[in-house]
């Protein structure tokens, strides 16, 4: 490979604490190194922001359920295709963009690393299919745990070795990298027509609840040691009140002491915590209580949390969540699909807008940037929109402004229709805070870098690191408007991926170098563990296990994190 200096640009880096001061940053051999030779190319940052690649911890991008939204929504693909050119393939899609722009529009905001939040480990080779056709960003996967039948019946007997070795069986056949925890023990629930809309609900048939569940997740987490938290998607989603329900997940991190191998010190990801700040008894006196939610996670130190910001824009939701697709389909009256996945999970996919003529929307939209402000620690906040679910990922740049941007906020308040109501329901039209650079480099970058476990890898600009940098045209040391900031971070004038150009100007220019990452864990023989999927296959599996496992040539260049769990 050929060697680089990016020179004179400001340089945001909280790996190494820079704050933007002008520096180089070297590249060779696609790492970011101390010094290169004289004759290394040249890339003139001068007046420009220079950050590392962003790391995206929570997306929809990959597997069935995405597949099936793009299939039975031919609308949002409407008027969105861009034609091929020299450097990419034809794509298309808005709210479920094709693998091709998925992978386009990631890169020209300067993400390098995307990570797919649900992957159900029976269509797992679905899902590595669509990330090994995903261009330039490096992707890994998280196999859903949270309503597993050999989950729910190994924790109801307390056998937290079973379950650990379980775990890191279903990681090494799914080619997964995490323990992901949906509405745990509703999904299964809902297989009988019902929910579990409080940690303590039981869940029919194996008399287990959501908070031994996700307690022993974590459990099993820690006992293997495996890079990132428990990620889980709490109970009753997206339902007035369920702020107290989100209390009492969080608290059940309290007692779990974080294995630090992979420098992390948290035992438990809170995802799009947003959609479980909410307030009120129903939708007419609904209201945030992002401040409750977030003075607690800002005093418990081992929690990590992403926002899921609502951008306003028409989408499409789709989660492991059954039963609040179904419930929200009853509330919208919009077309509905929906499956269960033996012995695993379920989902569905429901067509959403979320209109700034809707006060509910309008109050949405203010949590999610609440979330943000009123964080106290930008290591452990996290910049998403649970894409699609609160919108398209290719919003970033205007939440980026509106959290940069206290006038932003302003018109954008300014301009709903129910903007009175929504002030009295909310916080954020008395919050001044305007994130700085280097706190939405923590919150893009570093921070979810090292909640993975892959701090050494992304996430900095520290020498030995991967060289995925994002040059931005955004002078800090000159005011901006809010359309100015948006623009900037929509399109980067460069983009390097592992020390290989592939964005110059806002142009696609390299279908770069990407790498698929999972884990490998690694523990001691449990006969009795294979003995229980060898049966489970026989008696209720449609699929065989030897057509099961995801073998290595589904996978694209893969990143092999190896952890040694052995007792």
């Amino acid at each position: 490979m050929s060697e680089y200096v990016i020179k004179n640009g400001f340089v945001f880096d909280p790996v190494q604490g820079i704050k933007g001061d002008k520096a180089d940053v070297a590249v060779k051999d696609g790492k970011i190194v101390k010094n290169v030779s004289s004759g290394a190319k040249v890339i003139d940052a001068s007046g420009k922001t220079v950050m590392a690649g962003a790391v995206e911890i929570h997306a929809h991008i990959a597997g069935p359920k995405v597949n099936e939204g793009r299939n039975y929504r031919p609308e949002d693909k409407l008027f969105t295709y861009k034609p091929k050119t020299k450097g990419s393939r034809m794509a298309g899609g808005f709210s479920i963009p094709t693998t091709f722009k998925t992978g386009y529009e990631y890169a020209r905001m300067g993400y390098t690393v995307a990570m797919e939040a649900a992957m159900p480990p029976l269509y797992a080779r679905h899902v590595h299919e669509e990330i090994r056709d995903t261009p330039i960003i490096d992707e890994g996967a998280y196999p859903v745990f949270g309503n597993n039948w050999f989950v729910m019946e190994y924790l109801k007997n307390g056998e937290i070795e079973n379950t650990a070795a379980y775990i890191a069986w279903l990681l090494k056949a799914s080619k997964g990298y995490a323990v992901k925890v949906v509405n745990p023990g509703g999904t299964e629930a809902w297989s009988w027509g019902l929910n579990c809309l409080t940690v303590n609900d039981p869940v029919p048939y194996f008399d287990i609840t959501p908070a031994e569940i996700m307690t022993g997740l974590m459990e099993a987490n820690e006992y293997l040691g495996l890079p990132h938290s428990m990620h889980v998607h709490q109970n009753s989603l997206g339902n007035p009140g369920n702020y107290t329900v989100t209390l009492d997940s969080l608290k059940l991190a309290e007692k779990i002491k974080p294995n630090n191998k992979f420098g992390r010190e948290t035992v438990m990801h809170s995802t799009h915590i947003q959609f479980h700040s909410y307030g009120g008894e129903n939708w007419g006196n609904f209201e945030s209580k992002s401040k409750e939610v977030m003075d607690y996670v800002n005093k418990q130190k081992n929690i990590t949390v992403d926002t899921g910001c609502v951008t306003l824009d028409e989408t499409t939701t789709m989660t492991a969540d059954g039963p609040f697709e179904h419930h929200l389909t009853e509330l919208n009256h919009l077309k509905w699909a929906n499956i269960d996945v033996e012995l695993e999970t379920g989902s569905g996919v429901v067509p959403y807008i979320y209109s700034p003529d809707i006060k509910v929307c309008e109050i949405q939209w203010a949590i999610g940037l609440e979330i943000a402000l009123f964080t106290k620690d930008h290591m452990r906040t996290f910049i998403t929109t649970d894409h699609p679910n609160a919108g398209p990922f290719t919003r970033y740049p205007r939440i980026f402004t509106w959290l940069m941007s206290a006038e932003a906020r302003k018109q954008r308040i300014e301009s709903f229709k129910h903007s009175a109501k929504m002030i009295d329901a909310t916080h954020i039209a008395g919050m001044d805070k305007e994130l700085s650079l280097y706190e939405l480099a923590q919150m893009t970058r570093a921070g979810p870098a090292k909640s993975l476990g892959l701090s050494n890898i992304y996430g900095g600009l520290a020498p030995g690191m991967d060289a995925d940098i994002a040059v931005y045209n955004f002078n800090p040391e000159k005011e901006h408007k809010p359309d100015e900031i948006e623009k900037a971070f929509s399109a980067a004038a460069y983009v390097m991926k592992a020390g290989m150009p592939v964005v110059i100007d806002g142009e696609i220019v390299s279908n770069g170098n990407k790498r698929t990452i999972w884990v490998d864990a690694k523990t001691s023989e449990n006969p009795q563990v294979m003995r229980d999927i060898r049966d489970k296959f026989l008696k209720y599996y449609s699929v065989t296990m030897n057509n099961y496992d995801v073998a290595s040539h589904f996978l694209t260049n893969p990143r092999v994190i190896e952890v040694d769990a052995a007792r």
